[in-house]
């Protein structure tokens, strides 16, 4: 009876062998995935510089198969986020290296967006494109079988050789747009710019952005296009209308409020109005005047008559019938 006993354990097996379960924060509870896992590295999932939204868009993207569509209305359709979140969180990780994008021109003409997803920025190895199956320790492994016994090289077939490969077209890098080098038309000057027309210009541009939230301009804003809307009061125009084509149809976003005023109130100057006696002169009817004519019969009559060609007045004609007709 003395003899000890070895098939009972000194003590109970702890849940989780090796560990330690600590007294606060997190408590993993891992269970090892057989198939539809991603291998995603800490230094994206602990990464200090992305924001939260960029890490699980990274996941998602990494997670996706290849050729999977990833345009930001794709990604807001699928998310709860906004097209301008997701697509920041799209510019966080390209700016990390994690997201390439690039647009390229095929064969037929079309453009496309090119999308390259690296799940480790900057490496250098060559990518792993299929994990080496790992065999499972807790499953006995059979022993190895001997190899069968050497036999004799056959003869290897001469390879017939192969076609040329045909060179495959480069894409074509669509390039990027052209600023506009020609200076942008000067703005419109007043004759005279009083005060009274420099008050009620600043007035108007200030009050813009009650009207349209997004035209919030600059103290120096104003100042350079003050002269501009006094142009449009000079030339009578009503404030309500100036203030009418300043707000309407703005585009959306609007990043440079103060060129878009500039633009319109330089393309959209309406022309002086005509004077007064330029509407009186169109509303009068034309008058057709006949000029005077003085009488040519010797230096008895010397009346003057109005008639469109020169000869006798009315009574000399008359007189002079009458005499023939007595003779």
């Amino acid at each position: 009876m003395d003899t000890p006993q070895t098939t009972a354990p000194p003590r109970a097996p702890s849940p989780v062998p090796g560990d330690t379960t600590p007294t606060s924060g997190v408590i993993h509870i891992n269970f090892r995935h057989a198939a539809g896992f991603t291998v995603i590295g800490n230094h994206l999932a602990q990464h200090r510089g992305l924001s939260l939204a960029a890490i699980g868009l990274a996941a998602h993207i990494q997670s996706l198969p290849a050729g999977a569509r990833i345009g930001i209305k794709r990604l807001a359709e699928r998310f709860p986020e906004g097209e301008t979140r997701i697509a920041a969180a799209l510019r966080e990780l390209e700016a990390h290296g994690y997201l390439h994008r690039s647009r390229v021109r095929l064969t037929d003409g079309r453009i496309i967006t090119r999308t390259v997803s690296y799940n480790q920025p900057g490496a250098t190895a060559h990518p792993v494109t299929t994990p080496r199956p790992r065999t499972d320790p807790s499953r006995p492994t059979s022993l190895p079988t001997p190899p069968p016994p050497p036999r004799a090289p056959a003869p290897e077939p001469r390879p017939a050789p192969s076609p040329a490969p045909q060179p495959q077209p480069a894409p074509v890098p669509v390039p990027a747009p052209t600023t506009r080098t020609a200076p942008p038309p000067p703005l419109p000057q007043p004759q005279e710019l009083t005060p009274e027309l420099q008050r009620v210009a600043t007035t108007l541009l200030t009050d813009l952005r009650r009207h349209a939230p997004q035209l919030v301009l600059s103290e120096n804003d104003i100042r350079a296009l003050t002269p501009g809307v006094a142009t449009w009061l000079e030339r009578d125009a009503h404030p309500d209308t100036i203030r009418h084509a300043l707000t309407t149809d703005l585009p959306n976003p609007l990043k440079h409020p103060a060129k878009l005023l500039r633009h319109r109130i330089t393309t959209l100057l309406p022309p002086p109005l005509p004077g007064a006696q330029d509407v009186a002169a169109l509303a009068r009817p034309e008058v057709i005047v006949i000029p005077l004519q003085n009488c040519d019969r010797c230096d008895r009559c010397d009346r003057a008559f109005r008639s469109r060609h020169s000869g006798q007045c009315r009574d000399c004609r008359d007189c002079r019938t009458d005499l023939h007709t007595a003779a």
